[in-house]
């Protein structure tokens, strides 16, 4: 008695189910086309190598940001390492606030590197403790240039807050004074608590930022990639 065997076909783009064979490549593999996106593929069940499924590129990403490194990747899905890096590259984000007003943003920096420790490279963002979201974030070294920075791009979101709470840095104190942004300003450790608590949470899901690491970014590049992803997973728990 023969037993008939049933796959469902999706397309790989849009998700359909709408779809109707179209022709065979050379090598004999059959070919499928989306009715509602016209993508042309080859379904997943014929395919050789692991890094062209369909369902490959998610799985990198959700690796990446429970804290696996690019080569850790690479093995356990048997995949390449170009594949993995690939993937980091392709990714965008659009990282916007939830509110237009917060009641108290915490402020804080820490500290990563790219090639070697000696190139640090700052992760400086803003923190809404009750909501647990980062609202908005920059990049650069550890001045007050780059405080501003971050000042500037809230107020370039269109974020308003009543208070802001950052640790004693001369930087912060600078760059958030109330003059510049009509708010409250904490200052101190005690007031920070909740924003310090999430720097540990993002070491955790990034194997690049790691305390003690001996995984690290090459390219700036791949490593502001790899925060952007990170935060939006945080945010909105998918990448």
């Amino acid at each position: 008695m023969k037993t008939q065997i049933t796959i469902t076909i999706k397309c790989p783009r849009c998700g359909s189910e709408n779809i109707v064979r179209n022709g065979k490549k050379p090598n004999g593999k059959q070919l499928y086309r989306c009715q509602d996106c016209r993508r042309q593929f080859i379904a997943d069940h014929e395919k050789v190598y692991k890094g062209t499924l369909s369902t490959i590129s998610l799985q990198i990403r959700m690796m990446m940001v429970r804290g696996s490194g690019v080569r850790d990747i690479a093995v356990v899905l048997c995949v390449s390492i170009y594949k993995v890096l690939a993937t980091l590259a392709a990714t965008e984000y659009d990282i916007s606030p939830k509110k237009t007003h917060y009641a108290k943003l915490e402020i804080d920096e820490f500290w990563t590197f790219v090639g070697k420790k000696a190139n640090k490279q700052w992760l400086i963002y803003a923190y809404d403790r009750k909501s647990k979201e980062i609202v908005a974030y920059v990049m650069g070294d550890r001045s007050k240039k780059t405080a501003e920075k971050l000042r500037k791009k809230l107020k370039e979101l269109g974020v308003t807050y009543g208070r802001i709470a950052t640790d004693n840095w001369d930087a912060f104190i600078a760059a958030f004074d109330k003059r510049n942004t009509k708010a409250e300003h904490d200052i101190g450790k005690q007031y920070t608590n909740g924003i310090e608590g999430n720097n540990c949470l993002l070491r955790h899901r990034l194997r690049r930022v790691f305390r003690r690491t001996c995984c690290f970014s090459k390219k700036l590049f791949n490593h502001i990639k790899a925060i952007e992803m990170t935060i939006f997973y945080l945010k909105f728990a998918k990448v």
